[in-house]
């Protein structure tokens, strides 16, 4: 009888990424779809490393240059992402900037925490529930697309805000260095494997 931690790889079994069909990993191409088909995403932790290390760096500039630059009767005044969360406070819309400080600042501080963690433990043998590191996984992929939504303010305003030439707001260099930082961090995200994981796990039993 087959043990229930025994995992599809150890069969010599290998999941479709498109159809989630699995199958002898020896195919190489999907019966069903005809995709691709591999035991585990070559490279990943490399490449997982190296785009979160390409993230953390456009995640300085990104939060040190303007995100949106404003010009009224020819003044030009840029706000960082703190800082127009500083002005929304002071202008009492405290709401708005906790969505913004949330999304903005604490959500790809915790995505690049929670996949250096799960590099590390993979890497390190780490003892912590694999299931509990497979959930945290999940969600860290989930709530990456969220981390866009100052980009979507900014964007917005561009097209809203243009008052008769009085008034006009345009992107600063920090907008595009974050919408980077969300892209590059998804990308991680994907290119992370969690069977490793559970690859893990296997190795211990058979040690045991």
């Amino acid at each position: 009888m087959t043990s229930p931690e025994t995992t599809a790889a150890s069969r010599h079994l290998a999941a479709c990424h498109l159809c989630c069909k699995l199958a002898d990993a020896d195919l190489h191409h999907c019966p069903r779809c005809g995709s691709a088909l591999h035991l585990r995403k070559s490279a990943s932790i490399q490449r997982t490393l190296a785009l979160l290390i390409t993230a953390c760096l456009l995640y300085i500039p990104a939060n040190l240059y303007p995100i949106m630059i404003t010009e009224q009767l020819g003044n030009a005044e840029g706000s960082t992402i703190l800082g127009g969360v500083v002005i929304l406070l002071h202008h009492g819309a405290a709401p708005v900037a906790m969505v913004i400080f949330l999304f903005s600042v604490m959500v790809p501080l915790g995505k690049f925490m929670a996949l250096f963690y799960l590099v590390w433990t993979v890497k390190r043998h780490s003892p912590v529930s694999a299931r509990q590191r497979t959930t945290m996984y999940q969600i860290t992929e989930f709530i990456g697309k969220w981390s866009m939504v100052d980009v979507f303010v900014v964007a917005i305003l561009v097209a809203l805000v243009h008052l008769g030439g009085l008034l006009s707001i345009r992107p600063g260099l920090a907008a595009l260095c974050f919408a980077g930082v969300v892209i590059i961090t998804m990308i991680a995200a994907e290119s992370f494997d969690p069977r490793l994981i559970w690859d893990e796990m296997e190795d211990k039993k058979r040690d045991d």
